[in-house]
């Protein structure tokens, strides 16, 4: 039998690839699976041939993982929820507002910490920062003295403190906080003085303690230390002032109230020069 001629192997970077005729399939196939075809004196080893790489399959993305549910989230802003929702209306209701804008509201929230030894002992004033820094959730500024009075030894620029001014959602989040949790916390408490507001609609505590917190130790304070806390809101009146305290869960003491301070107006000062002034 003549022997079967090969064609011409052509390279390839991949595999040889060799074509065989029909009737040596058995010993290409028998190549194919890795072994060797001996065909007319000539060892071909053939390899299977290489697919075609696959482009790699993308991924749908997934949703970024929540770590705050929105029902934890929204109770951080609960007291701001229901100032807008229920509030304001009864409000405009109340007193008889034709626009929103005349709904008076919570401006800002001052929280001071006097300190009369702050010169003296800087560790006690920085502890007073840390302390005001983890109740409100933000850094306070030392506070210096505007001028200087002799009588308390004080110079100006002196520091005397530490406070810490809040506005929009951190101002509601430490008023709820306030409310609910650090004033029924205080010892002895029947309500706050409803009487200490200042004519303009903003109004003033004074809390002895801080430790009401949960966040401040009492055993890490050494001494007990306590805070002025000042609402500005923009009612014009006192009355008004109470009312949105009130609404917010202020706990008011009952049987008082502010004071309606009547405001005279000046009489101008009149002089009458007597005609008669030299006259017997």
């Amino acid at each position: 039998m003549a022997a079967a001629t090969l064609p011409a192997i052509v390279p390839n970077r991949l595999t040889a690839r060799a074509q065989l005729p029909i009737r040596s399939l058995p010993a290409a196939a028998g190549a194919a699976a890795g072994g060797r075809a001996r065909v007319a004196g000539l060892v071909v080893k053939a390899t299977a041939t290489a697919e075609p790489p696959t482009a790699p399959v993308r991924s749908t993305p997934t949703k970024a993982a929540v770590l705050v549910d929105k029902a934890e989230a929204d109770k951080l802003q609960r007291l701001k929820t229901a100032y807008l929702e229920r509030i304001v209306p009864i409000l405009k209701e109340e007193f008889g507002y034709t626009n929103i804008h005349e709904v008076p509201k919570i401006e800002k929230i001052v929280v001071n910490c006097g300190m009369g030894d702050a010169e003296q002992n800087s560790k006690g004033l920085e502890a007073a920062i840390r302390d005001l820094a983890l109740i409100t959730g933000q850094r306070p500024a030392k506070t210096r003295a505007k001028k200087s009075i002799a009588t308390f030894k004080l110079r100006e620029g002196t520091t005397v403190g530490a406070a810490v001014t809040l506005r929009g959602n951190m101002m509601y989040y430490f008023l709820d906080r306030l409310i609910n949790l650090g004033l029924p916390r205080t010892r002895d408490f029947q309500g706050i003085n409803p009487n200490s507001f200042d004519g303009h609609g903003n109004y003033s505590i004074g809390m002895r303690d801080q430790s009401v917190f949960p966040e401040i130790r009492y055993e890490a304070l050494g001494k007990q230390r306590g805070m002025d806390v000042c609402i500005t809101t923009t009612a014009k009146t006192d009355n008004e002032a109470q009312r949105l305290l009130a609404l917010m869960g202020m706990p008011f003491r009952e049987g008082g109230g502010p004071a309606v301070v009547v405001r005279k107006k000046k009489k101008k000062a009149i002089h009458f020069e007597s005609k008669s002034r030299g006259r017997k």
